[in-house]
């Protein structure tokens, strides 16, 4: 079984993540830029945020066997501080990068001023970009958030087609998928939705422009969501088309919408800018720091 989790925080996971997730079949991964649990206080901390993302978590990734894109734009939530509204000056420079394969995450927390303007300007970009955009559904009021979401998009210049609608459920995914948005839910502990309920959309919706994910970050999550989505597609009677249409196929064309997905793993460098994912002693020059998985690790410190 192949899987690609299509909205994962892997910054906040750790590399025996990356581990259980290739064990799990998760051979694909995209990282969206998102708030990081505390208020930034300049465009320069956002900066080197998405240089992480473009460098040091590509290069984790690929220790375990995992592809991994990205997508950048100034979040919801601090698009309403105006000591980080500069970042949206910053980001055509980081979108024209290979490793970024949409606009995101982009849409509303508050549905505030601030939040409408930089919406259509996020959108803009994409469009400007020839990019998909990944579009967050707010947590509070998600229906008036969506349908606010949605005007906004028939307003831009971005076409339907190319915006994916993130942290669906069942009060949402009628109205976006009359819109003609692909369709994307987060399986999520406590919060968003859950394996049953997920499953219960997909019998009622069917699997067109569905995107399942894990939405995984520092928060209790679980970056197994996507097998355990697949497993119970199974159990109630989906077949391995089915499973495979919605958690590889669908985020596969999706975000092929960027032109710059790439799925094949690199053989990965010892080292990113001269550090390595093991403590001690440093990789010897040109030899893998993690053993392929599957393989006994203990002979790399592990």
């Amino acid at each position: 079984m192949r899987l690609f989790d299509p909205h994962i925080h892997m910054t906040s996971r750790t590399t025996d993540d990356y581990e259980a997730m290739y064990a799990a079949g998760v051979r694909a991964v995209v990282e969206p830029s998102f708030w990081l649990g505390q208020p930034r206080t300049s465009p320069a901390s956002f900066l080197d945020y998405f240089d992480s993302l473009l460098g040091w978590e590509p290069f984790r990734a690929a220790q375990y066997g995992i592809a991994h894109h990205c997508t950048l734009a100034l979040n919801p939530k601090e698009a309403n501080d105006p000591r980080c509204a500069p970042v949206l000056g910053e980001l055509p420079r980081y979108l024209v990068k290979d490793q970024v394969v949409a606009v995101g995450e982009i849409g509303y927390d508050s549905m505030t001023p601030a939040e409408d303007t930089a919406l259509a300007a996020q959108l803009q970009l994409a469009a400007d970009h020839e990019l998909p955009a990944l579009v967050h559904t707010p947590h509070r009021d998600k229906l008036a958030g969506l349908r606010r979401t949605l005007d906004v998009v028939r307003e831009s210049a971005l076409a339907p087609d190319r915006v994916l609608v993130d942290h669906l459920n069942e009060t949402t995914v009628e109205e976006a998928k009359d819109s003609g948005c692909w369709l994307g839910f987060s399986v999520y502990p406590d919060t968003k939705m859950d394996e049953p309920r997920m499953v219960a959309i997909l019998r009622a919706y069917g699997p067109e422009r569905v995107l399942v994910n894990s939405a995984a970050d520092w928060g209790r999550s679980d970056p197994l969501k996507t097998r355990k989505v697949a497993d119970l597609m199974l159990a109630e009677g989906f077949d391995a088309d089915d499973v495979d249409r919605v958690l590889w196929r669908n985020p596969v064309a999706f975000y092929g919408l960027s032109g710059r997905l790439t799925l094949d793993v690199a053989t990965p460098d010892a080292t990113h800018e001269g550090n390595s994912i093991l403590r001690g002693a440093p990789a010897e020059s040109g030899a893998p720091a993690v053993p392929p998985p599957g393989r006994d690790r203990s002979a790399a410190g592990a």
